[in-house]
């Protein structure tokens, strides 16, 4: 078998492998071996994870941003030289394509030197006062103990949102990393722990995700909370913050439209929104489903798009010409499986794909769909994996009304060469983040977040370090 990391806690510094002996194996999702044990967090290490944080914060916020950037920057450059091992962990536990991985550290760690550097500028300001000698002042501070709680599909960038903005604003935090892809997250804290932060500023832990977060949410010395990950359980952790008045941010599914006009170059374009939705196997929050395509250019653009998916290499993500790789988990065949049977049930078509490749690992075929229903649940459930649905459309007005139908606002998509139509789209579009002409969604310096079902706050960019700040006022006379 290949190296893969030693799975362990890390609390105050060090690693662990806890008190209770509890904790459960991690699988290859390309052929169904045991990779390792990870062990789990309970009420022990959990409160420990906390004493430690509550350490790490006193000494982290009194820290100057300028010894805190050296030690983000250190770890970010540790991040880039480890990113093939780290990288290897991640396809070995996750599935993506062993190139996505690699990519997916080397932009963590662009995360955090953005995070570093913006730490430097967390600039308060002056207000003029009404009164002779006094002198008002908004002074930005660390909100406090950050509680992150971050998903499978992603297991390191979406990790590194929340320790980039938590650190570079001086505060400390436990993050609670998935247990199915624990590995990457691991080399990743290695990177911090080399480069020298503080014991107990940053704390991660793997658990029973429940057990964890009702202990973490409600705990006194937690102050913010963010979470990554699905509408159902995002809203529950929501609820659950809000109970005890934690800020938070929730970034969590979607159901992107794709917007394809009838202008365009349709070889071209269903190139680039094919990569666009079978990266990571369709399990990524921002990935379009639902593309509708002016009538004009449907057949070609389908047709494309339908071969694209048709000629697409499936297998395991470290072979050099696999194109796709496994679903992370049995539980997404499965839900690939129903969605796609209730929707040929009520009349849809299958263009290509449509089944589970072999009996071994969780290879599915990229699956394109045709003459779906509107009451089919693909239309309304985001699907979380490779299928595509193809939906024709004649009027402007009707199609801008169609992809904002759904209760999810996280990213929609289009492409125009129009101008004045790319403008109207872009603001008749009800969703968090719109890209057109091209991907440009989740750079570091960009906000990156959602409205309605779709969760609050951001990550990333200027907005998701004010995330883990507070403003203080202060007027003072004489």
């Amino acid at each position: 078998m290949m190296m893969y990391e030693d799975l362990k806690l890390y609390i105050d510094g060090e690693f662990t492998s806890g008190n209770s002996g509890a904790g459960e194996d991690v699988l290859n999702p390309s052929n169904d071996e045991v990779l390792a044990h990870v062990p789990h967090a309970k009420q022990s290490e959990l409160d420990a994870a906390v004493v430690a944080a509550e350490k790490g914060f006193a000494e982290w916020r009194k820290m100057s941003a300028f010894e805190r950037y050296k030690i983000m920057r250190k770890a970010a450059e540790l991040m880039r030289a480890r990113a093939d091992d780290i990288g290897r962990a991640m396809t070995m536990e996750q599935g993506k394509v062993n190139v996505e991985a690699k990519l997916e550290v080397m932009m963590s760690a662009d995360v955090i030197d953005f995070f570093a550097e913006e730490g430097k500028r967390a600039y308060g300001r002056i207000i003029p006062a009404r009164v002779d000698g006094v002198r008002q002042m908004v002074i930005p501070e660390p909100v406090g103990i950050v509680a992150g709680f971050s998903p499978w599909n992603f297991p390191v960038s979406q990790a590194a949102r929340k320790i980039g903005g938590a650190l570079a604003a001086g505060c400390s935090i436990i993050v609670k990393c998935p247990e199915e892809t624990p590995g990457s997250p691991i080399g990743m804290v290695r990177c911090f722990h080399d480069a020298g932060v503080p014991a107990g500023v940053l704390n991660l832990v793997y658990g029973v995700p429940a057990e964890l977060s009702e202990y973490l949410i409600p705990h006194s010395s937690i102050r913010k909370i963010s979470f990554t990950g699905s509408v159902p359980v995002g809203k529950q952790l929501a609820a659950l913050a809000g109970a005890h008045m934690k800020r938070a941010t929730m970034e969590l599914g979607g159901h992107s439209p794709m917007l394809i006009f009838d202008d365009i170059d349709t070889d071209r374009v269903a190139t680039l929104t094919s990569g666009l939705k079978w990266r990571n196997a369709g399990q990524v929050c921002i990935s379009p489903t639902r593309f509708f395509v002016h009538e004009k250019v449907y057949d070609n653009f389908v047709a494309k798009f339908t071969d694209i998916a048709k000629n697409m290499k499936v297998g395991d993500g470290l072979d050099a010409d696999t194109q796709m790789g496994p679903l992370a988990n049995p539980r997404r065949i499965n839900a690939m499986e129903s969605i796609i049977a209730d929707a040929q049930e009520k009349g849809a078509k299958v263009a290509t794909g449509g089944s589970r490749i072999g009996n071994q690992g969780n290879f599915f075929e990229p699956t394109v769909l045709t003459d779906v229903p509107e009451d089919a649940r693909i239309m309304s459930e985001e699907p979380f994996g490779p299928v595509a649905v193809m939906l024709p459309f004649k009027d402007t007005d009707e199609v801008l009304e169609r992809a904002n139908k759904l209760p999810y606002g996280l990213a929609s998509y289009a492409f125009t060469h129009d101008a004045g139509l790319a403008t109207k789209v872009a603001d008749a579009l009800d969703h968090g983040m719109v890209s057109i002409n091209h991907h440009g969604l989740a750079v570091p310096e960009t906000p990156f977040g959602g409205i309605k079902d779709s969760g609050y706050g951001h990550e990333q960019s200027i907005e998701g370090l004010q995330a883990y700040m507070s403003n203080k006022f202060v007027t003072q006379m004489g």
